[in-house]
């Protein structure tokens, strides 16, 4: 039985072995190879890798994991997830997508949000290169080109208005068939962020030069897209354990990135506090959250075997 798998390897999943590893615990690491941020050239906010793309920094990490000889890293899919309820043992069963079993005592999900993108034609073929989701992530790549912002809703409102405010005076709302309420619309005005309410029938072009066709109206030509996409959770497993989810489906955590179910941490963007209103999507919050709870899987690990009291 390992002392811990991770399924997801992420900057979450992987940092959450690695400090496991440094602990000399005995840690398995499953991961599917679909990271959210595989459209992304670079990653950015990651001090001393600033720019670095995620494949760079996938392998980077994994290099890292080759040193700990207790740490095991597998490509594979964990297709299901239970308690262990039978006999003595304690603990988790992870099923493989091969039909390969895995036990474990405890377990760290990292396995992430997937993008569910407006459906616009070209939309998808672009997400990550001209198309972004981040104002943080990629504004500043963006910073003084001509904008757009896909949607119409309250949150897609906030995103025109931040990049209007931040990097560029040249900010068209798209709403893509929909108009914002009036009270949004005085607000956009006001910041000088255009709308078009036309429905979007296509996007065209490369990064700098993206052409977005609209439905009866004259074709938007912009440097950069920014849209906020909705999202699901990429795996299933944290409700097949029976973790509690927030309203928005992510897993909700405590402070030691527990979740609702003893002996199951999650980390990264698929969890987030009950008290803050969205999951963080960077990839330095990511392998802070991985760190912390392999700490605390650690120490609940050293707690059990000492027979000590949960603190």
């Amino acid at each position: 039985m390992f002392d811990v798998v991770v399924v997801g390897g992420g900057p979450a999943g992987l940092n959450a072995a690695l400090v496991s590893g440094r602990q000399r615990r005995r840690v398995l690491l499953v991961d599917s190879g679909a990271p959210r941020n595989a459209p992304a050239q670079e990653t950015h906010m990651l001090l001393s890798r600033d720019g670095l793309s995620p494949t760079a920094l996938r392998e980077a990490g994994q290099a890292d994991l080759r040193a700990y000889p207790t740490v095991e890293t597998r490509s594979a899919e964990v297709v299901d997830a239970s308690a262990l309820t039978s006999g003595n043992a304690s603990g988790f069963e992870l099923t493989l997508a091969d039909g390969g079993r895995e036990h474990a005592r405890k377990v760290v999900l990292a396995t992430g949000q997937t993008d569910v993108l407006a459906d616009v034609p070209g939309l998808a073929e672009r997400f990550g290169r001209g198309v972004f989701h981040c104002p943080f992530c990629h504004g500043y790549e963006a910073r003084e080109q001509p904008i757009a912002v896909l949607g119409s809703d309250f949150p897609s409102v906030m995103l025109a208005l931040y990049v209007a405010d931040r990097f560029s005076d040249d900010v068209v709302l798209c709403g893509n068939g929909e108009a914002p309420p009036d009270e949004h619309r005085e607000r956009l005005e006001k910041a000088g962020v255009g709308v078009r309410e036309e429905r979007v029938t296509e996007l065209r072009g490369e990064p700098g030069a993206l052409e977005l066709r609209l439905e009866g109206g004259t074709p938007l030509l912009r440097g950069a897209v920014f849209h906020r996409t909705r999202t699901r959770q990429h795996s299933d497993l944290a409700e097949r354990l029976g973790c509690e989810l927030l309203p928005d489906g992510c897993v909700r955590v405590n402070e030691f990135q527990q979740t609702s179910v003893r002996g199951v941490y999650a980390a990264g963007d698929m969890a987030r506090l009950e008290a803050l209103p969205d999951a963080m999507t960077f990839v330095v919050t990511g392998a802070a959250d991985g760190a912390r709870a392999a700490i605390w899987v650690d120490q609940e690990l050293f707690r059990e075997d000492a027979g000590l009291a949960a603190g």
